[in-house]
């Protein structure tokens, strides 16, 4: 006997609470549904179900799964009440041999779900793909006995049925077409609270009712039934009724024993009800959003499509040959048609006086340029908590070197912002597009911090949010959507590659388009380092220069590493001419598309393909192309990480672990849709020529990630914030060094780990951010081991400095001051205006400074204990000098707004004084950089006095 995926068809009208199969009270059937009792009786005759786990008996909630490709069937004997009885219980069913799913298996369910894809989208009208999917074999046998004998017993079917609206029934259908009906499941407790509420929808208390039954002649007979009942329980039996009270008697029925324990059930059933009405309206919501974002591959029905290749293109991997070549099917269909090799592109730490024109290209062209912030990542590695509510943090609120990773992405911007602003004079401010997700609430949450900050000083119209829609993870060996809750799959942000298609259908493009901008960078929130120097600046600038469609900043890579690679790729066509475009190929692709990750040479342990980091430059036109193509181009490298178990938490607080993953396009992969056709085979000096292109710098200057936590006592630091706040460290030593400033020696990873860095600096990207400018500011002096260096300035010039402690100067107005419009918007940060300054020339800085014993300090993030520290503090546009002092111990030097504190040696030691500013001195400040840039783009500063 084969019934519907939860046990239950339905029931006649005329069986009125009755089980007709088996002559059981509905009641009696739903109790013992709860008391988990699975004797049933038939005929007299007990009999004992026998539940096992499978496709075929009791899945994990307790329920029966229906087999997908077994129709429905029901005992034919002429009873039309027997084909449409009512059973609560679990229903055991012939047990076939499980199929594992394996080549064929999956050939035949694709090419299922392929025919309905077709099917649907040649429909003409709404109505009529309604009706193709009512006739999918899935959907009928979930579906298609409903309405036809009264009420439908499968409770979550019903519910939808009665709650839903046709355009929310079509998505759940096409979740059910593709397979997944089990998302409907539900455990037998909760199918016992929809009997309870059902009864209580068939009994006509009044004063528990509203709503009749639908049946008069039922309905008096009902009430007559419980006034004689009532008469059985009272001394008050009236002698004689005329006949014009029976019907103030009848609905007036006073509540007795059982009828409050009605109630009670009736308000439990209620609340259960309830919550799995808002579990399927969440259902739905993601469903829809489905629906409308995959439908440039089919919707719902084509991602399940998709997610079966990808499974089976895995399970046949093996098969596949291991070669740089790999079979295109093109018109010569067993030639050889596709091969990488490494790309050519200038080296920015090779050829420094390069960097500094292309950086003076993408400076002078910052108007042109927008930015791109894919933040939709859940980052689960990292194991972000909220101190205060418990609840889990996205990456964006990492809290890195002292604030969030979001924040230091604008910082950067700002930074450069503001030097555009002090070369030409013009201040812009770069539109910024952010892609979040719902995942741990990362859309609110980052909401909430811009508003919190003011929009960073920026305008809240010059950002746009945007949120992905989180995806069902597939499990591997059976292709089902993975479930936590029940009508709850387990969901995952789809990748950072749904970027372009979203962006298109949110109107991200058209938005930049009405600020006048042309091209973006893109950059993820877990690489603090993609702004160091001149990569930015220099991708954006030969981007511009040369129109491309599409450019990468690269770095070396090691053997082995968890990280995608940039190559050349070459294909010839049919008809023998030649496409070339510089991509991306992600590290789990490498097996599969022959790609040996081997070093350079013998013994080293540099790849010799370069690292993809995912740090973007984009012809806004060119992308909105292919992103709006409504093709399946749209979603750009789709892949799915098999080789990862998916970990989630049912509703029990039980962990699952299962092989299995989701859909995720990778972004940076619509490169492989902006190709240039040769003729013949281009040489690697012809590379500079494509529409793609890559640059190269250091690693250190271009990423750095911060994606997992740090195990206690692990000694890798890859890809944690430990390894990259390391390079950070090193970051400035390197460009101290350059700057003439002696420094204590970096040692390796192993010392970091068992005693911190040597010492901490923490620069603002405004004091440069390119390093050229950074070396104009500071120039000699020398920090010892374990000093700390923390300037959060621009204004500044340190001579000759020498600190052996703690020197932190904080300046309120770093790049300008915030001027609040008189409508009451955001204010918006005046580039220039009232900046604070400072300048140190000959100073000695003596002092405990950081406890670096202290077991609390967290260097990462800028938590750190000190014994003592020289504070300075600028308010407004402060300025504070020393010159030839010796400053020992603890001091805390506080600048009110509009004056100069100058601090120099004295008779009897310090001698400080504070002037306020006046006439050009209070608008342009005492003294300023002026800068300027040559014929081969390095920028010059010189310090103007006032």
């Amino acid at each position: 006997m084969e019934v519907s995926s939860l046990g239950v068809i339905a029931r006649e009208p005329l069986a009125s609470c009755t089980s007709v199969l088996w002559g059981e009270s509905l009641s009696g059937v739903a109790s013992r549904v709860r008391s988990g009792n699975q004797n049933i009786q038939r005929k007299g005759q007990p009999i004992k179900l026998k539940i096992v786990s499978g496709d075929h008996t009791v899945d994990a909630w307790g329920l029966q799964s229906r087999v997908p490709n077994e129709p429905q069937t029901v005992p034919q004997n002429g009873s039309r009440h027997l084909r449409h009885a009512l059973s609560t219980a679990p229903v055991a069913r012939p047990i076939e041999e499980n199929v594992n799913l394996d080549t064929w298996r999956l050939d035949d369910e694709i090419r299922e779900l392929k025919s309905l894809m077709r099917s649907l989208k040649s429909a003409p009208s709404y109505e009529e793909k309604t009706k193709v999917l009512d006739n999918n074999r899935r959907v009928w046998a979930l579906f298609g006995g409903y309405g036809r004998s009264g009420i439908y017993v499968n409770p979550v079917v019903d519910l939808a049925m009665r709650v839903l609206s046709v355009k929310d029934l079509f998505h759940l259908k096409c979740m059910i077409a593709s397979g997944q009906d089990h998302v409907l499941d539900i455990p037998s407790d909760s199918l016992a609270a929809f009997f309870d509420s059902h009864e209580m929808d068939q009994s006509h208390f009044s004063d528990l009712q509203d709503q009749p039954s639908g049946n008069p002649v039922k309905d008096a007979f009902s009430m007559l039934a419980n006034l004689i009942k009532s008469w059985d329980k009272s001394s008050e039996v009236p002698d004689h009724i005329a006949p014009g009270q029976w019907i103030p008697l009848m609905t007036q029925t006073k509540p007795t024993l059982e009828t409050e324990h009605v109630k009670a059930v009736s308000g439990a059933s209620n609340t259960v009800v309830a919550r799995y009405t808002k579990s399927l309206t969440y259902l739905v919501r993601m469903l829809e959003r489905m629906e409308k974002f995959y439908d440039s591959i089919g919707g719902i029905i084509g991602y399940q499509v998709a997610a079966l290749e990808l499974i089976k293109a895995s399970e046949l991997e093996h098969d596949k040959p291991s070669s740089q070549w790999t079979r295109h099917g093109a018109a010569d269909a067993g030639q050889l048609t596709k091969r990488f090799s490494v790309p050519y592109g200038p080296d920015l730490a090779k050829d420094p006086k390069y960097a500094n024109q292309a950086a003076s290209w993408g400076l002078e062209g910052l108007a042109d340029m927008a930015e791109i912030y894919p933040l939709g990542g859940a980052g689960d590695r990292l194991g972000l908590v909220d101190e205060k509510t418990g609840e889990c943090l996205p990456v964006a609120m990492l809290p890195y070197c002292g604030r969030t990773l979001l924040e230091g992405l604008i910082r950067d911007l700002q930074a450069r912002e503001y030097l555009h602003y002090k070369v030409y004079g013009v201040q812009h401010i770069t539109p910024v597009a952010i892609m979040t997700s719902p995942a741990k609430k990362n859309n609110a949450r980052v909401h909430a911090l811009c508003e919190s900050l003011g929009w960073f000083g920026r305008g809240k119209q010059s950002f746009r949010l945007f949120e992905q829609p989180l995806v069902p993870t597939v499990g591997a060996a059976d292709a089902r959507w993975m479930v936590s809750d029940p009508l709850r799959a387990v969901l995952k942000p789809g990748g950072h590659g749904v970027i372009w298609k979203l962006a298109s259908d949110e109107g991200v493009f058209k938005w930049f388009a009405q600020h006048g901008r042309k091209a973006a960078i893109v950059r993820q929130i877990s690489n603090p380092m993609a702004g160091v120097d001149t990569t930015l600046l220099a991708l954006s600038g030969i981007g511009l220069k040369y129109k491309k469609k599409f450019g990468f900043a690269s770095c070396r890579r090691n053997v082995g590493a968890a990280e995608g690679v940039n190559v050349l790729t070459e294909q010839r066509r049919g008809d023998g001419s030649w496409e070339y475009a510089i991509t991306c190929i992600e590290y789990t692709e490498f097996s599969k598309l022959g790609i040996s990750d081997v070093p350079v040479s013998s013994g080293s342990m540099e790849a010799q393909y370069p690292a993809n980091t995912n740090v973007l430059y984009v012809d806004l036109a060119s992308v909105e192309r292919i992103a709006s193509s409504q093709t399946a181009a749209s979603l750009p490298g789709m892949i799915m990480n098999l080789k990862k178990p998916t970990v989630f938490y049912d509703q029990h607080g039980l962990k699952h672990s299962v092989q299995g993953g989701r859909i995720e396009c990778t972004m940076q992969n619509i490169a492989d849709l902006l190709v240039n056709r040769r003729s013949s085979t281009i040489s690697p000096e012809e590379h500079d020529e494509l529409g793609t292109y890559v640059i190269y710098n250091d690693r250190r200057k271009v990423t750095s990630s911060a994606k997992r936590r740090r195990k206690p006592n692990e000694a890798s630091l890859h890809q944690t914030p430990d390894g990259s706040f390391l390079d950070v460290t090193r970051n400035a030593y390197d460009l101290l060094r350059s700057c003439g400033v002696t420094m204590p020696e970096m040692l390796g990873n192993h010392c970091y780990v068992d005693n911190g860095p040597p010492f901490i600096v923490l620069l603002h990207p405004a004091l440069g951010p390119i390093w050229d400018v950074v070396r104009q500011k500071i120039r000699g002096g020398s920090i010892a081991e374990g000093s700390e260096l923390q300037l959060e300035i621009a204004e500044f010039s340190w001579r000759d400095v020498k600190l052996d402690g703690s020197l932190v100067v904080q300046a309120a107005n770093i790049m300008g001051s915030v001027q609040a419009p008189a409508n009451g918007a955001e204010g918006i940060l005046q580039y220039g205006t009232g900046c604070g300054r400072c300048r140190l020339h000959g100073v000695e800085i003596r002092n405990k400074g950081v406890d670096w014993h202290c077991n609390s300090n967290v260097y990462w993030q800028h938590q750190v204990h000190r014994l003592e520290t020289i504070e300075v503090i600028l308010h407004g546009n402060a300025e504070f000098e020393a010159f030839d002092v010796v400053l020992e111990g603890a001091h805390r030097f506080e600048v009110p707004n509009g004056h100069c504190m100058r601090v120099t040696s004295g008779t009897t030691g310090l001698s400080c004084t504070v002037t306020p500013l006046a006439g050009e001195s209070a608008t342009k400040g005492t003294w300023f950089w002026d800068y300027e840039v040559d014929n081969d783009g390095q920028i010059l500063l010189n310090m103007v006095e006032t």
